[in-house]
């Protein structure tokens, strides 16, 4: 049996998670999101990347970006090592492409805001 804790939701349910005979054995859970989340947690975690890529600005010498959905947990590291090596330079949005279908998981690494803002050249809205 193994513990987790869910973190879809701000209730953070302890859940105590069994697979015996293809039968998910899951206790502590409030909802069914949490069952969901404990099967997949154990079959193929996946988490959200948020980190920062250099810019060329010295007035915005980094930019907040993120992946537009989860990946495998084993791509993280590798991820990371691709995000240090990018540095934009030239402005952009905030939801533009800054690394198109990672790994071929159709997720896509994303800005996070908007450069044209931060560095004066339009505002926002």
């Amino acid at each position: 049996m193994r513990e987790i804790i869910c973190i879809l939701c701000p209730n953070g349910c302890h859940m105590k998670v069994a697979n015996t005979k293809d039968k998910w054995v899951i206790k502590g859970n409030l909802c069914n999101k949490g069952r969901k989340f404990a099967i997949d947690e154990i079959k193929n975690p996946k988490r959200t990347v948020c980190s920062t890529v250099k810019t060329r600005y010295s007035k915005v010498p980094r930019l907040p970006v993120k992946t537009d959905d989860d990946i495998p947990k084993e791509y993280i590291f590798p991820l990371m090592k691709l995000i240090n090596k990018i540095v934009i330079d030239k402005p952009m949005h905030s939801g533009e492409i800054i690394i198109e279908d990672v790994f071929k998981t159709g997720v896509n690494v994303i800005t996070t805001s908007n450069l044209f803002y931060l560095l004066g050249i339009e505002k926002d809205g």
